[in-house]
């Protein structure tokens, strides 16, 4: 199969509006800590609807800044869901403290509140609940858990730009979120991230976190306190403008291919993602089917990559990755719906520009597989 037939697992959408400001930048010899930042900051806040954003390096540092926000120190425990990205719990394990997992709902994937509220101790200093896939999780019952037990409240939102719960866009519902940029997420960035808050104080300790510890009344050369080099540089904020100017046609355009991989489905014998209802409104990240217990996942995504179609098995669990066994002891039946759903979910191509034809031999080739 030559790499022209090739259908990649997703694609960033890069047009002419992009490259001309990123070489706007390129040319303004202004590289970094230029204004092209805080105009990305101030788009992506009123996309969001918050009134503070600041810009960072990669999901993963903001989620860690959003660690230092919550004060984690080292002997405290963090709350997190095992079926997500492993930086949802190594942001807790940076500041020394210890990632703790509670089971997920077997629908939407995500974490389950009473699981959460089951895994609480003493040492409980935080949760980081994670919109999986783009769907919003479920804040009216882990936002008054929270609250009841004094618990700071971390949403990571990396994979659910423009998603919205109960009529609002996630990430403006109170709590800081952190956000991610890499090329396969709804827009890019390159690399890239955010954390965004409505509490102008933690917006000013993120914007000095993030830039070496600096205070905004010192010197190049003066830290006020232990920071980072967590900054987004304005080349990769230049993308993120062109990126944001056109977020609701990337939105659209993703839903309508989610759409159509719903109909091609119909008739085979995965379970496609769970729709969206009158409080949850999905921002489409990827889209992963779950195919049949019985089924080996790897002969299927062998059958498909001979076809030319690349497959990802989305996700493996969190503790059962090695170092984590290694460091905590986890092991296989501690969080079964997680384990199980790792078994058996898969990533089918998807992206804003994916053509009917390519999903069309993408359901075409998984009927035969499972056939």
């Amino acid at each position: 199969m030559s790499i022209a037939t090739r259908i990649n697992l997703s694609a960033p959408w890069i047009d002419e509006r992009d490259e001309e400001l990123v070489l706007e930048v390129l040319r303004s010899g202004w590289l970094s800590l230029g204004p092209t930042g805080p105009r990305f900051e101030a788009l992506l806040a009123d996309a969001i609807g918050v009134p503070h954003c600041a810009a960072v390096s990669s999901g993963t540092a903001g989620l860690h800044l959003c660690m230092r926000l919550a004060g984690v120190e080292p002997g405290d425990e963090v709350i997190t869901s095992p079926y997500s990205f492993v930086a949802s719990a190594n942001c807790a394990i940076y500041e020394g403290a210890t990632p703790v997992f509670a089971d997920i709902d077997p629908h939407t994937y995500n974490i389950d509140p009473a699981a959460v509220e089951a895994a609480i101790t003493p040492k409980t200093k935080a949760l980081v609940a994670v919109d999986i896939f783009g769907y919003p999780a479920e804040y009216d019952a882990l936002i008054p858990l929270c609250e009841k037990h004094g618990i700071a409240l971390i949403e990571d939102a990396c994979e659910a730009l423009g998603a919205t719960y109960k009529g609002r866009r996630l990430g403006s519902h109170g709590h800081p979120a952190a956000w991610a940029f890499y090329p396969n997420k709804q827009m890019t960035t390159g690399e890239g991230g955010a954390v965004t808050t409505g509490n102008a104080e933690q917006h000013e300790l993120l914007v000095s976190l993030r830039n070496q510890g600096r205070l905004e009344t010192s010197s190049w050369l003066q830290h006020g306190r232990l920071g980072y080099n967590y900054r987004l540089d304005d080349v990769s904020a230049a993308l993120g403008i062109g990126q944001l100017e056109k977020l609701d046609r990337i939105l659209e355009a993703r839903s309508e291919v989610a759409s159509r991989y719903g109909e091609l489905l119909r008739d085979v014998d995965v379970e496609t993602p769970l729709a969206d209802d009158p409080d949850h409104t999905r921002s489409w990240f990827v889209y992963v089917v779950k195919l049949p217990s019985a089924v080996d996942r790897n002969e299927v995504m062998a059958r498909l990559d001979r076809e030319g179609i690349a497959t990802a098995p989305y996700l493996p669990s969190i503790h059962l990755q090695s170092y984590m066994r290694e460091r905590y002891g986890f092991s296989e039946g501690m969080l079964p719906v997680s384990e199980d759903c790792s078994a058996r979910t898969m990533a089918l191509p998807f992206h804003a520009r994916l053509e009917r034809s390519d999903q069309e031999r993408v359901a075409d080739a998984l009927r035969t597989a499972l056939a």
